[in-house]
């Protein structure tokens, strides 16, 4: 019997859905949905959403908008598991227990914490000045959400492919803790979709709610058509050449035609079709594209008892996963009833020690990397890139094989040698000292352990 892969998508709840929204996630997922071979669970980040947003009235209108959004544009919930995220209990206790694995260093690199920290930094302030848990514990409740259903598969953009290499880490210290040859947890992958470009707004930059430059999915003909005469467009006058190319109206229009319609839209702004003519080719073409499910949207949001009934179907469904397998982990970990039969101390195998590990990665530019971390999550060694995951794992190998390691220090950092070429290199450190240290600590890491 061939194992259907597990997909997993969740959209936070903090505003209305735009036309990027549909185009580079909402649009593309539903159409996954539809694989036989997929098994698919899609849900509200609302928890999520409290990290950004402290407007309960904002919240509850996104959570209704964004549900009736995903049901407008197709999703079949018999089909998959559709549910919001603060229906299941069982997400935060689970978030509770891989923080208590979570390494405080690893949190210390994720991309919104530093952000905020530089921004603090560069202003002045504290660096930790207006940051909350919620914002630098996220990854661990994105890793809940992944891995509570052991999703094979998470669609993101490049912005979060780190959160999905977070949980695989935090995920291999859950199962090397307390797996005892089980592993609880599957290695999710990031699923980046290369077809899907990054819509522009109005302005020109990235569409997003944060420049208010977007155009609303489901708004009326009349505001949709209104929004898009505000797209920004050169001064070429109607008859000199267009550059379809740098033309972010001529993007939009792509996102949403066929490969004929965007060969014939292109060949006509190139041989001088007025800006307004061109906007006015964009709106038919998203207003048939989006006129049904505009219509069924509405009808969605008129009946929100309708929308409740469906998401509370879907939170039974995900939770007959969940449920039986935080009892589980919960049995892993040590919180057991009294009544069963419990795990004897004295005859249970001795704990292994903490050790170091490797984790691999993939860059933006398709390289393949690793870090060698300590025990405590702090990163002992970054490699060099690879141009294959092959090629990357078998470095790793021959460094866990015990042989003589050839270690190159210069001017407070140093780099690992395989075969007269550097594979790696460490942080830079502020004495000598401190880089003697990290090198015997490299040392021991990578010191077989003895039966």
């Amino acid at each position: 019997m061939t194992t259907r892969t597990r997909i997993l998508t969740g959209i936070t709840t903090t505003g209305t859905p735009h036309l990027g929204n549909y185009a580079g996630a909402i649009r593309p997922a539903i159409l996954a949905s539809r694989d036989s071979n997929a098994d698919s669970f899609y849900f509200l980040a609302d928890y999520h959403a409290l990290i950004k947003c402290d407007d309960p009235l904002r919240i509850q209108r996104s959570r209704l908008e964004i549900a009736a959004t995903w049901l407008a544009g197709g999703l079949d919930v018999d089909r998959v598991t559709f549910y919001r995220q603060s229906d299941i209990p069982e997400i935060p206790e689970l978030t509770w227990l891989l923080t208590c694995v979570a390494a405080k260093g690893l949190l210390n690199r994720a991309h919104a914490y530093k952000a905020s920290v530089d921004k603090n930094v560069e202003g002045g302030e504290d660096p930790d000045a207006g940051i909350t848990m919620g914002l630098y514990s996220y990854p661990v409740l994105m890793a809940a959400d992944i891995l509570m259903f052991n999703a094979h598969q998470v669609p993101v953009g490049r912005d979060q492919i780190q959160h999905v290499e977070m949980a695989r880490d935090i995920g291999q210290r859950f199962n090397h803790l307390f797996g005892q040859g089980r592993e609880f947890f599957v290695m999710p992958e990031a699923l980046i979709e290369e077809s899907v470009a990054t819509l522009p707004g109005l302005d020109g930059r990235k569409m997003s709610k944060s420049y208010d430059n977007t155009i609303p999915l489901f708004s009326s003909a009349k505001e949709l058509k209104d929004a898009i005469s505000r797209i920004v467009t050169d001064s070429r006058a109607p008859g000199e050449a267009k550059d379809p190319d740098n033309s972010h109206l001529f993007t939009l229009f792509q996102a949403f035609s066929t490969q004929a319609q965007a060969a014939e839209f292109r060949g006509e702004l190139l041989a001088g079709l007025g800006w307004g003519e061109a906007k006015n080719r964009l709106f038919s073409l998203l207003d048939n594209e989006l006129g049904e499910a505009r219509e069924r949207y509405h009808e969605l949001i008129g009946r929100p008892s309708d929308l409740e009934d469906i998401l509370q179907a879907g939170a039974k469904k995900a939770r007959s996963v969940a449920t039986p397998f935080l009892g589980e982990l919960r049995e892993a970990v040590g919180l057991r009833s009294f009544v069963n039969p419990t795990q004897v101390a004295a005859t249970a195998k001795k704990k292994a020690a903490k050790a170091a590990r490797f984790v691999s990665f993939r860059e933006d530019d398709g390289s393949f990397r690793f870090r060698l971390l300590a025990a405590d999550g702090e990163q002992l060694l970054l490699s060099r890139h690879f141009a294959d995951g092959k090629t990357a794992g078998a470095v790793t190998k021959q460094l866990q094989s015990g042989q003589a390691l050839d270690i190159r220090s210069e001017a407070g950092r140093f780099s690992v040698w395989l075969e007269g070429e550097c594979v790696a290199d460490s942080a830079d450190f502020a004495d000598d000292a401190s880089c003697d240290a990290a090198i015997e600590a490299l040392r021991v890491a990578l010191t077989p352990a003895q039966d």
